[in-house]
């Protein structure tokens, strides 16, 4: 009876808010187009393309939520399906997961997930029957993990993370969090910390174990045609070195373009390859290079002319990962200002020198771990200008950073095998 009037007033809470904050979604829907697409799938509508071929087809319907996540789970997923028979269905939220999801797992086994509405969530366990719903890092939906769970499919948690913003919010709400836990038969935590987090949360311990960070697993992309363009470019005109800026968000691009000011000074030719994290901020992006006067290129646009001494304003999508390969330097965004920093891996991948900012809160783990074993270097924003140059004027250093980053990769891998064995064993309970 308490956890259905928790249930109630939690749907009651989840409604008004969406009601209040209506203004705000359809903005965005209008501005920049989000939310538009799937809009049926997130109401509940399960589309015809996700039809069982079979009344006892099993099923593993896994949840990842953005990009990110579908990359850290594509090799899981494949582990599931070795050697089985099960149909895996995969679940995101935003559009480019979405994208990057069909593409990988194929658009008949991916849709859009439900809002956490029980009118919305009951048509999905009614059409899949899974055995089991596999959720990526944190998605703790609370009308989702109780619906799921009395469906009698197993919950799991994978790449299971706690992150020092969420930390104390939960804490608060213990009482509650325990009873929304309990709906979760594993966990499986990145790292020791996040394990003993999520005990300290209200999981049960004999619930938790640690399994490793599924993004360490993440093959390196096959190099899209632009990498090999841009190579070819840069070697005929002689320009260099190349700074590779990603997942930068608002407030980090004249911090970053004062720095690389001051690096032309001395390299003259030097190219920055400068790619915002949301797509929406590209426009923005390139008002504010014409605004200082910074001589840049679009990719959208590019021919093939020179890039030496000035900027290649990346504004597509997926090919930043492997443009990183063209690194002399990279430096990782969201961390020079409050936004907690974005993931490392894919410049380590690359055997590349690694900058961060100091706000790297969201990769504490990754982070930390490239610290202690000097694999990369956090700065403040005064420092940035002074370290790009300290780095290009000692390529022992540089390199040496960038071995020690790719060999901190290497020796965490094996997360995939470790996570798939744990779901295979609680798929095998009784």
């Amino acid at each position: 009876m308490i956890t259905s009037l928790y249930s109630f007033f939690y749907s009651v809470a989840l409604a008004v808010g969406m009601f209040v904050s209506l203004p705000y979604w359809l903005f965005q829907m209008v501005r920049h187009g989000k939310y538009r697409k799937g809009f049926a799938e997130r109401l509940g509508r399960v589309p015809a393309r996700l039809q069982l071929t079979g009344v006892h087809e099993p099923v593993i319907w896994v949840h990842a939520v953005s990009l990110g996540e579908v990359l850290a789970v594509a090799g899981l997923v494949e582990e599931l399906r070795r050697g089985s028979q099960r149909r895996i269905f995969v679940s995101t939220t935003t559009d480019t997961g979405q994208a990057l999801a069909r593409s990988r797992f194929g658009e008949a086994n991916v849709f859009y997930f439900p809002m956490d509405f029980a009118f919305a969530i009951r048509p999905y366990l009614r059409a899949l029957r899974p055995q089991m719903v596999v959720i990526a890092e944190t998605e703790f939906w609370p009308n989702f993990l109780r619906l799921a769970h009395a469906s009698g499919a197993r919950v799991a948690v994978v790449n299971a993370r706690i992150s020092d913003r969420s930390w104390p919010r939960y804490r608060r709400f213990r009482g509650l969090m325990r009873k929304l836990l309990a709906n979760v038969d594993m966990f499986l935590a990145q790292t020791a910390e996040d394990a003993t987090r999520l005990q300290d949360i209200g999981a049960s311990p004999e619930r938790v174990r640690v399994s490793g960070n599924l993004k360490f697993d993440i093959p390196a992309p096959v190099p899209p045609a632009i990498v090999e363009g841009v190579r070819t470019s840069i070697a005929a005109s002689g320009a260099g070195p190349v700074l590779v800026c990603g997942s930068t968000v608002d407030g980090e691009e004249p911090l970053l373009l004062k720095a690389f000011e001051n690096l032309l000074v001395q390299h003259p030719r030097a190219v920055m390859i400068l790619a915002p994290r949301h797509p929406e901020r590209f426009p923005a992006v390139a008002a504010l290079l014409e605004q200082m006067s910074v001589r840049f290129c679009r990719r959208s646009v590019w021919n093939g002319e020179s890039l030496a001494g000035g900027v290649f304003l990346l504004d597509t999508i997926g090919e930043l990962a492997a443009l990183y390969a063209l690194a002399d330097i990279a430096f990782v965004g969201g961390s020079l200002v409050p936004r907690g920093g974005h993931n490392i891996i894919e410049p380590a991948q690359h055997g590349v020198p690694i900058v961060v900012g100091n706000h790297t809160e969201n990769f504490r783990d990754i982070v930390s771990l490239f610290q202690r074993r000097d694999a990369v270097r956090i700065v403040g924003p005064a420092e940035l200008p002074l370290v790009f140059l300290d780095l290009l004027a000692n390529d022992a250093e540089r390199r040496a950073l960038g071995q020690r980053a790719a060999e901190t990769m290497r020796s965490q891998i094996g997360a995939t095998a470790r996570t798939a064995g744990e779901l295979h064993e609680l798929l095998a309970r009784p």
